[in-house]
Order: structure tokens, then sequence, then C-alpha cells
């Protein structure tokens, strides 16, 4: 069992469910907003369409942007991010994916996170799979120091609104981003329509796409 890894999770959760006793509209427009940055803007925008599959092209400042957004979710550096969902496409629901259902629904969800090889930090070893971005300092940087930013954007949350808007702002946007997220990697390989007779499990799910801005539409992914 990677221990640091559960060891935040378990804080975070705990966090998300105190959070139900400190609950405002104001805090929780605050929450839905700071979602949409980060799992929006950060992982849908940025780290899987941009920095994963270079599907546009933006300038360099605004890519960064996206890449901090993106670190705020607790999901890992860049570099490990885009080099997992690479070898993921790569051996997708085959052997050597990192998280296939056909390995069990909750070791696609959470379990290769729990239990797998903790490469979150080990910039060295997913370079491999993430040259063009190992090859920027900036990159290197954030992956080696990934949960900084959510550090910083969490004691700022503190100051301004206190213990409940870091309950929410913080604990209940990273679990609600994570589990959203993970549904990608399970739900989306389990449950929906197939529009496409593709060598893999993938498919459209409509539920996981209203929660992860488009993510869960799998199969024409």
């Amino acid at each position: 069992m990677n221990w640091p890894t559960t060891a935040v999770l378990t804080i975070l959760h705990l966090g998300a469910i105190a959070a139900l006793f400190f609950f405002s509209w104001k805090v929780l427009i605050i929450t839905v907003f700071l979602y949409w940055m980060t799992t929006g803007l950060g992982i849908s925008m940025g780290y899987h369409r941009l920095h994963t599959h270079r599907s546009y092209k933006v300038p360099k400042l605004l890519e960064y942007f996206f890449a901090v957004c993106g670190a705020l979710t607790l999901e890992g550096g860049p570099i490990f991010w885009v080099a997992t969902h690479r070898i993921h496409h790569q051996k997708s629901d085959q052997p050597g994916d990192p998280h296939s259902p056909r390995d069990g629904a909750w070791w696609a969800h959470v379990g290769w996170l729990l239990f797998g090889e903790s490469k979150h930090s080990d910039t060295r070893a997913m370079s491999k799979y993430a040259p063009d971005l190992a090859k920027i300092p900036f990159y290197v940087w954030l992956n080696n120091y990934h949960y900084v930013p959510l550090l910083v954007a969490s004691a700022i949350l503190y100051a301004i609104g206190g213990l409940q808007l870091f309950l929410w702002g913080t604990c209940v946007r990273v679990v609600f981003g994570l589990h959203a997220t993970w549904l990608v990697n399970s739900a989306t390989h389990m449950w929906g329509s197939r529009r496409f007779k593709t060598r893999d499990d993938s498919r459209n799910n409509w539920w996981v796409a209203l929660i992860t801005f488009g993510e869960g539409w799998h199969n024409n992914h």
C-alpha cells in the first residue's frame, strides 16, 4: 500500500464529510467555480486535451496556467498525468494499462493509486512517456512539487474564509474532482453506449460527461 497517498486521501475525505456541517450557498458557488477552474480548465482542457494530446495551441503562459490549475486537483504533476494517460491509450484495457476495469472496478477507480506503483514524483521515469514536457524546466519543477500550488491555495482560502472555505474549496472540491476523474477510468469502461467498435472497452456515459466537462464521452475520444 502507498501509505502517504492513502493518508492524504483519507484526510481529504474526512474533511469533505466535515464540510457538510459548514454549508452555505456562497461557499458552494465559490467551490463550483474553483471546480470548473481546476477540473474543467486544469484537467480536461489542460492536462488531457492540451498537454497529453496537443489538440490545440495556446500561448505558453496560458498553457502554464492550465498546468497549475491541473496540479490544484491533486492528480499529480503534468509529466506524471500525461505519461500515465499516454500509457493508458497505448495499452487500453490490455496488459500494462495502469487502470483497466478488467483488473477490477475498484482497481480502475482508485486501487491503482493506493496499491500500484507510486510514480507521482518520479519525474525521471515518467519523462520517458512525456519527453515533450520533460524538456521544459517549468513542467519538471511542477511535477516534482505538484502539491505546492494546492498548499498555497488552501492557505489563501483559509485566510480569506476560515475553516468553512478551506473544507469546501479544498476538501470537497478535490475529493469530488478526484472521483469524477476516476469515473472516466472505471465507469466509462463498464457502462454506457459504444458508438465506435474500438479495441478497448471505452463507452459513452452521459452522467459521467456531466460532471467531467464532456470527458464521459469516452468512446468518442
